[in-house]
């Protein structure tokens, strides 16, 4: 998806793990490894969900998550806490915690975690995205337009989906780049112009159908049925 995640965990090999599994479901993901810079990124960057970390150096899972809420800040927060420790979960859910996970836990379940929780602000939207007789199911990844099937790669499906999410809209390259590609990526000034390129070459040029994707000149990209 091409949903901008923040991981707040301090065990380093956990918090790698996460993030290179979210990555190969086509996430942005960025990871801090204490509760200030957590707090600081969550606070002050536009991020999708929170896969936040009860026991943390700086400042703990329940300052963060609470500090948040009272800055109104909504995005979904999923909170790892640790094993047999009810009393976490609760305190966890009544700081404005709108999931938690025990560890240790697979990267299955978390993932659907993950997925539930991203589709609570897009209920409307439902599993399916559509535009024109181009569609995507989220679940199964796939892909077609006028009942063809269509491969991405990774980062082609993450910019085709937050398109989508966002049909009809005008997208700048900023706000492209800033929930398809990681905080850290290594991306150059025209990245997104050359990934748009290569999703107009298998979503509109192959088919005799009006374009979908547009460029609105000195604003940036969307699409539109």
């Amino acid at each position: 998806m091409p949903m901008k995640i923040l991981i707040v965990e301090d065990e380093h090999k956990i918090a790698n793990a996460v993030r290179e599994g979210l990555q190969q479901e086509s996430y942005a993901v960025d990871v801090a490894y204490d509760g200030e810079e957590g707090y600081n990124s969550a606070m002050y960057d536009d991020y999708d969900l929170v896969i936040l970390d009860v026991m943390l150096p700086g400042m703990n899972g329940f300052e963060i998550c609470q500090k948040l809420r009272a800055e109104g800040k909504h995005m979904p927060i999923l909170m790892l806490t640790a094993k047999d420790q009810n009393r976490d979960v609760v305190k966890g859910l009544d700081t404005g915690a709108d999931d938690y996970l025990v560890k240790p836990f697979s990267f299955e379940v978390l993932l659907a975690r993950v997925r539930a929780l991203l589709r609570r602000p897009q209920e409307t939207l439902g599993e399916v995205l559509e535009a024109g007789d181009l569609s995507m199911n989220t679940v199964t990844k796939d892909v077609q337009r006028g009942g063809q099937s269509i491969t991405l790669s990774s980062k082609e499906y993450a910019l085709l989906e937050y398109l989508l999410r966002n049909k009809n809209k005008v997208l700048s390259k900023n706000n492209i780049m800033g929930h398809v590609w990681d905080f850290d990526a290594d991306i150059l000034p025209n990245t997104v112009e050359v990934f748009v390129a290569y999703l107009r070459a298998k979503v509109d040029r192959p088919f005799k159908t009006p374009n979908l994707i547009r460029t609105i000149r000195g604003f940036g990209y969307k699409i539109e049925a």
